[in-house]
């Protein structure tokens, strides 16, 4: 896998205390600078020694079975090769599954291989990378998705819009105010819903990530970026560098109250957070950190499903997330992506925020959570994400995801055009463009598929036959 020149760039983090906005200085993130799409299969044997760097591969008989690792590590690599399979797992079974950190697309594509739709796997990808990319995407935060699935009937709907951020609480208290968490709320309902298999299928993955997960290269870099200020709070610093010093890629890191978090959730649905005991725990806990939460204020949180913005591009219709609006030279909260298709066509694509990278910088003590920034407080994030269909049956063409502050609307917008022109047009830095296409349209056109993460952006595209 290619590597382009070094460049930096600069995130800013902002902690607000009251009357002051507190800057983490000297940010500086690495990144490198190819840009171009490519196959899932493009720089294979780098990626396939990533991960057994990472230990991923050897996760998998944590998350299908302990005879099914060699099936899967074949099935997640693109090289279905077949073979006997003791995991329960649907061998060769159509699908995709795209996300910034490769462990949450690890786990949306053996959704998919065992049975789920695009929603089960994008719902069990998003509580995924709130374990394994907490930065971007944690339980405390929130997000937006596109949704495109068939009706009761089984005939393919347009997609549809469903709204979950992590909104300003009713009142802004606290010394280090927080948002209404919303993604769990926003996932479940999207399950609930869409979705073909037991709900707690889709928590149990990230349960079982949250008693110990990698770090992967996504996440060791926003850790450096934050450095020393993170760790100020002793919740982080157990998980984050409990001995002493910040955790590099590759360890092992474990979120025990986090685990217990998503435990609640799955025995319990959205009670488990968002109503009676749990919320009124969850709150106080929130209290303790600063953040200003009320159990009101959990229970008042609800996700809204809307229609997207639609326009027409090359033939098809394209559905869009509302872009965001920044003040001049402000800088926009940084995000996070993953998206599913299915051998339906079905397909979801969904972006998360934390309102501030790491949020607030502080865990609500005993839940694990880590807190998002209120949006008082702090810009609204840049949720961008787009994708293609057919006007009449409604197939899948292609989608595409933007990150990368106030470049992602840009990103999400070339990346979308380089999949239905086939282009190569560079996406500008520090913007970051994941991508599914399928030139011959899903239904029926299959084996026209592919899809890409941004190159050295270090998230993972998987998936085909």
């Amino acid at each position: 896998m290619s590597r382009g020149s070094d460049k930096f760039r600069s995130i800013a983090v902002i902690w607000f205390t009251p009357g002051k906005r507190q800057a983490v200085p000297a940010l500086r993130a690495r990144y490198f600078a190819a840009n171009q799409a490519g196959s899932v299969s493009q720089g294979l044997f780098s990626l396939q020694n990533r991960l057994y760097r990472l230990g991923v591969l050897a996760s998998l008989a944590l998350l299908a079975g302990c005879g099914a690792a060699n099936t899967l590590g074949h099935q997640i690599l693109g090289l279905n090769t077949g073979g006997s399979d003791t995991s329960g797992a649907v061998p060769s079974v159509f699908g995709y599954a795209v996300a910034d950190e490769p462990q949450a697309a690890l786990v949306g594509r053996d959704i998919l291989n065992r049975g789920g739709n695009a929603v089960d796997a994008a719902a069990a990808e998003g509580f995924a990378q709130a374990v394994t990319l907490p930065s971007r995407g944690g339980l405390g935060g929130g997000g937006a998705c596109l949704i495109k699935m068939p009706n009761a009937d089984g005939k393919m709907q347009p997609p549809v819009m469903l709204e979950f951020p992590a909104g300003a609480p009713a009142a802004n208290e606290g010394d280090r105010p927080a948002a209404v968490p919303l993604l769990a709320r926003g996932l479940l309902a999207m399950q609930a819903r869409y979705g073909q298999l037991p709900q707690s299928a889709v928590i149990v993955p990230a349960e079982r990530l949250a008693g110990g997960a990698q770090i992967s290269q996504p996440l060791e870099s926003d850790l450096q970026v934050v450095g020393n200020a993170l760790l100020a709070d002793p919740q982080a610093a157990a998980i984050f560098a409990p001995g002493g010093q910040m955790l590099a890629e590759g360890a092992t890191f474990q979120q025990p109250d986090l685990a217990t978090t998503l435990e609640n959730l799955r025995a319990n649905g959205v009670s488990g957070l968002y109503a009676g005991t749990s919320a009124a725990q969850f709150a106080q806990a929130a209290d303790a950190a600063g953040g200003g939460l009320t159990a009101q204020d959990l229970l008042d949180a609800t996700p809204k499903y809307g229609m997207p913005e639609t326009t027409q591009q090359n033939g098809y219709a394209v559905a869009s997330l509302p872009a965001a609006t920044a003040g001049t030279g402000e800088a926009l909260p940084a995000s996070a992506s993953f998206m599913t298709l299915d051998k339906n066509g079905g397909a979801v694509i969904c972006v998360t925020s934390m309102n501030n990278l790491f949020g607030t910088g502080r865990i609500a003590p005993g839940t694990g959570v880590l807190l998002a920034a209120s949006p008082r407080t702090n810009p609204t994030p840049n949720l961008a994400a787009a994708m293609a269909y057919t006007t009449g049956s409604y197939a899948f063409r292609a989608a595409a995801t933007g990150t990368g502050q106030n470049e992602a609307d840009e990103a999400a917008r070339i990346g979308l055009a380089n999949a239905l022109t086939g282009q190569n047009e560079p996406v500008p830095e520090p913007g970051r463009a994941n991508i599914i296409s399928c030139p011959g349209n899903v239904p029926g056109g299959e084996a026209s598929c592919r899809a890409s993460a941004a190159p050295d952006g270090n998230g993972l595209a998987i998936g085909g036959r």
